[in-house]
């Protein structure tokens, strides 16, 4: 019963955006799915397989940020914060086998192009599809800036968010990245439909097709890279030089011998070695540590801070980051 309380707890924790992401895009994809099975578009084909990948992305996404909220045992002293990343990982790996199959459909579509029936079901669903993602891709807009601590409300969401995408957390951008394709995928998808019925032009579908798994690709490519460097620990150098001036205002710290501010999944942990003068005691060197620590973990994600400290050697070592 503890077990699972504590389970629900995590979940609670976990990223709001990517369940409401995976719930909205189970519906969407079951929607499509049904449209392609009757109408046999291959544009129809194309989203449903887009929409299933990003449900399960945004799943196991949201599991993963809950978990990496989990406290450090003593077997994981360093915590769980780099779960998201590897969780992140993972799920672009669905997305790849995805995107290569949505391609090749695309291709084969292309070179051996066919009318397809029951237009008004795939229009329809298509439209339906495009405003469920855009509502999800506006809430996620809306959580980027939350997260960065900047405001906007209709159409400046989008904008806003996009300018800020860099900060965003890595469950929260994924969302964002995956929906801003699926939004463009359908109504790239409504596009190709309306000239295949219109012109007769069928390769029109097949030419979607394939569009929209190179956008799947992209966001691949992406979140790949970005989550890489995440697994592995990237220094967050906007944070390090924020850091770095707070410490340096303390009138009893000397200089900066060296400084790490680490970014692990979608927390910061922070190492620093601080010079002070020799003849401070035990005690006001904890006091100094104390009153540092308060004014670091009070900054944006920080979850760790450690502290060193070692005698003036009366030399500037630090440079000022910019």
């Amino acid at each position: 019963m503890k077990g699972e309380l504590k389970m629900f707890k995590l979940l609670k924790g976990g990223n709001k955006p990517s369940l409401l992401a995976a719930i909205v895009n189970t519906f969407i994809a079951l929607l499509k799915m049904g449209a392609y099975l009757i109408t046999g578009n291959v544009a129809m084909f194309a989203e449903m397989m887009h929409s299933f990948g990003d449900a399960a992305n945004q799943f196991f996404v949201f599991i993963g940020s809950a978990l990496s909220k989990k406290a450090p045992t003593p077997r994981f002293p360093n915590g769980f914060g780099r779960v998201v990343n590897l969780v992140c990982l993972g799920a672009v790996l669905i997305v790849g086998v995805l995107s290569y199959e949505t391609i090749k459909e695309g291709i084969h579509h292309f070179l051996h192009p066919v009318e397809t029936s029951g237009i008004a079901i795939v229009l329809g669903v298509l439209a339906i599809s495009v405003v469920l993602e855009l509502f999800v891709f506006y809430k996620a807009g809306k959580e980027i800036l939350h997260e960065v601590g900047a405001e906007g409300k209709g159409v400046s969401v989008f904008t806003k968010s996009f300018t800020h995408l860099n900060q965003a957390k890595p469950a929260t951008k994924l969302v964002y990245m995956e929906d801003f394709v699926a939004t463009s995928g359908g109504i790239l998808a409504i596009i190709a439909v309306l000239i295949s019925y219109v012109t007769g032009f069928h390769k029109a579908e097949g030419i979607a097709s394939v569009m929209i798994g190179l956008m799947m690709f992209y966001v691949v490519g992406r979140v790949f890279l970005e989550n890489a460097r995440g697994a592995i620990g990237e220094t967050d150098e906007e944070m390090r030089a924020h850091i770095s001036k707070i410490i340096l205002k303390d009138e009893n710290v000397k200089d900066i011998k060296s400084l790490n501010v680490v970014k692990e999944g979608e927390s910061l942990h922070v190492e620093t070695s601080l010079e002070v003068d020799h003849t401070l005691t035990v005690a006001e060197a904890d006091d100094i540590r104390d009153r540092l620590s308060l004014l670091i973990y009070a900054q944006k994600d920080v979850s760790d801070v450690v502290i060193y400290f070692d005698e003036d050697n009366m030399t500037t070592d630090w440079q000022p980051l910019h």
